[in-house]
């Protein structure tokens, strides 16, 4: 039987290529996919229409490094149904597509996360895989993450790869072999360089063995200086690699991001949230690993004034990208989904809306706050009522 079709009528559409937002066009959809983008004079008489005035419909955020959220934290909860609580909290501000991920912890929570993530990937909407941030990191950069945590590679951590469609690893390269970067690329797994204290030479030693990313770039790791380029200059001087961000005003003046993307290209420069629990919540405080983490004004950090991740939101992140660094609508949206996808060599169905492409989408407000989400054809937020749809 063939799926009814859906237009979504009278919204903007950013839809991952072009400047300009396409007007008085509408989304096609059917069944978990995008069937068209069309004007609104070729809607199908057959389609049921959901007239979407005055909102902004873009691809589907795609965040990369979801500490927690909704009152969890994953390394408190390394289980389905904290993936589960964690995924709905971002969900429900834009977030469409995620990789949990587990800061550095013992290898049995490790294990754990694996183990709940394979579970997650079929049963909980937008869940890719996992990034295991750690824990081999140096020491030296280790910020928020317990030290006593941080140590060599893991026997057995390549069994963790296994059922996890997309696996991402932060990691130090003077820490970790080239030849171990090398295999685990081999593997299909995605390398990022952060929390890390390399020169120059070793990061692009690590480059060219498969590492192909920088986490969070200016936090926790060796910083551009006049003869010492450390890994901020070479994750700004090599145009093939991908860089996150996270433009919360916080982590990074917001001037020292905008010169980082004019630099790196805006095609290579990814939003990521590095959110934790304190996310869809009104927690002012939290304990993780032991340690008190205090939110205060939109900021997150341990008694000692450390910054411990953020409470950031990916919606939150593009205002502030377009806000505070000056970049266009058009890019911004595309750092916080086109970017990610193309990144995890998923730029064929997911981050555009175009024929063909996993009916993942935003639904934006006049202010750019997230007012509903669909994932593969279903929404999953308040307004799916209006739709009579029911979560798959």
């Amino acid at each position: 039987m063939v799926a009814p079709m859906l237009a979504l009528v009278g919204a903007r559409l950013f839809t991952g290529t072009g400047t300009q937002p396409l007007l008085d066009h509408v989304v096609l959809i059917q069944g978990d996919r995008i069937a068209a983008v069309v004007p609104r004079a070729r809607v199908p008489y057959s389609a049921r229409r959901w007239e979407l005035d005055g909102t902004t419909i873009v691809p589907g955020f795609i965040d990369l490094q979801i500490n927690g959220g909704g009152g969890v934290q994953l390394n408190d909860m390394p289980t389905l149904a904290g993936i589960e609580k964690i995924a709905a909290a971002h969900r429900k501000l834009g977030t469409t597509n995620l990789l949990p991920t587990l800061i550095s912890d013992d290898w049995e929570v490790m294990r754990a996360v694996a183990d709940a993530t394979r579970a997650a990937i079929d049963r909980v909407p937008g869940v890719l895989g996992i990034h295991y941030e750690g824990p081999y990191l140096n020491p030296i950069r280790c910020g928020v993450h317990d030290p006593s945590h941080l140590r060599p590679i893991d026997p057995g951590f390549e069994d963790l790869f296994r059922g996890s469609r997309h696996t991402l690893v932060t990691l130090a390269p003077e820490i970790v072999p080239v030849t171990a970067i090398r295999r685990w690329a081999d593997q299909g797994v995605r390398i990022c360089i952060g929390h890390s204290d390399a020169s120059l030479a070793t990061t692009r030693e690590a480059l060219r063995h498969g590492a192909t990313g920088f986490t969070h770039l200016f936090n926790a790791m060796s910083g551009l200086t006049a003869r010492a380029p450390g890994v901020v200059g070479a994750a700004l001087a090599d145009s093939a690699s991908y860089c996150s961000l996270i433009v919360d005003g916080h982590h990074v003046d917001p001037i020292t991001l905008g010169i980082a993307v004019r630099a790196k290209a805006s095609s290579r420069s990814m939003l990521v949230s590095d959110s934790m629990c304190t996310v869809g919540t009104t927690l002012d405080s939290f304990v993780f690993q032991g340690r008190r983490i205090l939110h205060r004004d939109g900021r997150l950090t341990t008694e000692e004034g450390t910054l411990a991740g953020s409470t950031l939101d990916l919606a939150t992140a593009v205002r502030n990208t377009i806000g505070m660094l000056g970049i266009s609508p058009a890019d911004a949206y595309r750092m916080a989904s086109t970017v990610p996808a193309q990144f995890l060599g998923l730029g064929h169905e997911l981050g555009h809306l175009a024929p063909g492409y996993l009916a993942n989408l935003a639904i934006l407000d006049r202010q750019g706050s997230a007012v509903g989400t669909i994932i593969e054809g279903c929404a999953y937020d308040a307004l799916a009522g209006e739709l009579g749809f029911e979560p798959r």
